[in-house]
């Protein structure tokens, strides 16, 4: 929020939010983003009240006026029956719903059965904390909010955004002192990667691996820039396409950064050998890691942070508030950054787009002053050049590239309901999915699997796969944990310490008990991420990365419409205590 002025909170454009909702988050242990998670802390000095949309009882929904302690996956649920509550109170901002959104009267209809009551039999949700967090945020001008991955990670993640923007947009607390900030449409690095998706050649495009049945048409269509849906591209993988005109051999991938086995992909083990055939793989990273050692034919090591010039900004999108310099602090002639690479590559592969680079900080500068009236030397001079910040853009023709009044959306308002959802099949207005793996829509399951789990939280010393090779940060947190309410606990002869197998319909893993009440007793939390360099890091072992590998638990293909979402933060399981992270 006040990440946009140099001054911060002293800046006289700065209004403190009345709320904030927190939903799906935890930035005080993530910071995600370019977003410093403290802020939450210095808004609350500052008389900020939370409303906390969580599954787990985090330090911040211990200080929430209203936790929402949700199911895993039924965030879309909740997020209709606070539109409801705020619709029907007749509590929204009236002038802004007139005047600048779509869909108002579709959106109404389309929440009116989500009752306080219905909330709760899908969520868990009580009542009075639904109706009570609604009537707060929305009688509290100015309030503001922010999702974590949680809302993406769900089937019906397209749907809960759909929620949280609505929430937001009909209250008027969009591009407002003390709301949700707004900034130019097209950001640094975003403008960069959507021109050079306007570069491939008729021929290259050709190749885009789709679905070709026809499903994902969203995804597929380049709203992520050109990029193919996981769950599509493992289908690619094992040859499940071969009988389409459109399939071809994929020779090769080059993983820059990535670790997919320990972290990204559900299903890791399928991923392995669907990637094993590949006649090349070249991995870029700072540390062998499980992937690399399970796949890569080549390993080109990265410099780190303070080896290399470059930059730092928010990865927010369209909401960039600052630009910070990476000035380099040490020499290591054996490696190279992750933009060195790519110039070198370029001038190879396109030298017509790549050839007039002589230097990464060339090719800084040059996107810079596209963008601002500023360059590389510039921000190196200083902390960090902040964006500032002008508000009610909409009103001033300052977001559209017509320079006419209004949002940047096909209608020039905020749409409630989605021109473009509809044009792809998906609804326009949100609606609730039932999670594919549940006691509600698989109940032949539920006395197999009595518990549901969640995954993904953070800790403090580790970001997804990374440093459990650094001793100190290893020390902090030894072992994937997994939370378990001390009841449930005690029904299964689980102790505190103990290695515990958690199993679902789609595979297992094992890590250590966690006995605590920041999960009630219907769930589980399980960490992701883990793997572990202290072990053989040959196959079939590489570094254990199987053992306590959350995403094992993990549906292929239970995406919603859009091709987007996957249950990554819910499903259902069974937990037995066993001997050993072996077992």
């Amino acid at each position: 929020w006040a990440q946009y002025y140099e001054d911060r909170y002293d800046h006289p454009g700065w209004v403190c939010p009345n709320y904030l909702i927190i939903w799906g988050k935890d930035p005080l242990y993530s910071s995600p983003d370019g977003f410093f998670g403290h802020a939450i802390i210095d808004l609350m000095k500052r008389g900020s009240k939370l409303i906390v949309i969580d599954p787990r009882v985090t330090w911040l929904a211990t200080r929430a006026e209203f936790h929402l302690q949700l199911r895993p996956g039924t965030d879309a649920a909740v997020g209709m029956g606070l539109l409801r509550v705020i619709i029907n109170e007749g509590l929204y901002d009236r002038d802004f719903v007139e005047n600048w959104c779509f869909g108002f009267d579709e959106l109404a209809d389309a929440v009116q059965e989500w009752t306080p009551e219905k909330v709760q039999e899908v969520s868990w949700v009580e009542p009075q904390a639904l109706v009570g967090a609604a009537r707060a945020f929305a009688t509290n001008a100015p309030s503001s909010g922010i999702w974590g991955v949680a809302l993406d990670q769900s089937k019906a993640s397209t749907q809960a955004g759909q929620c949280f923007l609505s929430i937001m947009a009909i209250c008027g607390y969009l591009d407002v002192p003390g709301g949700i900030a707004i900034t130019k449409p097209t950001s640094f690095i975003g403008k960069w990667r959507y021109e050079m998706s306007d570069t491939i050649s008729p021929e290259m495009a050709a190749k885009h691996i789709v679905d070709p049945t026809g499903k994902y048409g969203l995804f597929n269509a380049g709203a992520a820039m050109g990029g193919v849906q996981g769950d599509t591209l493992l289908n690619w993988l094992e040859g499940m396409y071969k009988d389409y005109d459109c399939y071809y051999d994929l020779k090769m991938v080059w993983m820059i950064g990535t670790n997919p086995l320990a972290c990204m992909a559900d299903q890791p083990q399928r991923w392995y050998e669907a990637m094993k055939p590949l006649e090349f793989v070249v991995c870029q990273d700072i540390f062998m890691t499980p992937t690399i050692m399970a796949l890569a034919d080549v390993v080109l090591p990265l410099s780190t942070f303070a080896e290399h010039d470059g930059l730092v900004t928010p990865n927010f999108g369209r909401n960039q508030h600052f630009i910070g310099a990476m000035n380099k602090a040490l020499d290591n002639p054996n490696t190279k950054s992750d933009l060195e690479i790519l110039i070198d590559m370029g001038k190879r592969l396109r030298p017509e787009l790549w050839e007039r680079f002589d230097s990464v900080d060339q090719f800084f500068d040059e996107q810079l002053r596209a963008n601002y009236d500023f360059g590389l030397d510039d921000v190196r001079d200083v902390p960090a050049k902040m964006a500032g910040y002008e508000y009610r853009k909409y009103e001033k023709g300052l977001l559209r590239p017509d320079g006419e009044p209004g949002f940047d959306t096909m209608t020039s308002m905020v749409e409630l309901r989605s021109i473009v959802l509809e044009n792809y099949g998906e609804g326009g207005v949100p609606y609730y999915e039932e999670p594919e793996f549940s006691h509600v829509s698989k109940p032949e399951l539920a006395d197999e699997y009595p518990l549901y789990y969640t995954t993904g939280g953070r800790n403090i010393s580790m970001f997804h796969s990374e440093h459990r090779q650094v001793p100190s940060m290893r020390a902090m947190h030894p072992w994937p944990l997994v939370s378990i309410h001390p009841d449930v606990a005690a029904r299964f002869g689980i102790s505190e310490g103990d290695w515990v197998r958690v199993t679902t319909p789609q595979g297992h893993m094992v890590q250590k008990a966690l006995l605590n009440e920041t999960v009630n007793d219907k769930f589980i939390h399980v960490e992701h991420g883990w793997w572990f360099p202290e072990q053989d890091g040959e196959a079939p072992n590489l570094y254990g990365v199987w053992k306590a590998n959350a995403n094992n638990l993990i549906p292929h293909e239970s995406t919603g419409i859009t091709g987007y979402g996957a249950p990554y933060k819910n499903g259902i399981c069974k937990i037995e205590r066993v001997d050993s992270l072996d077992d």
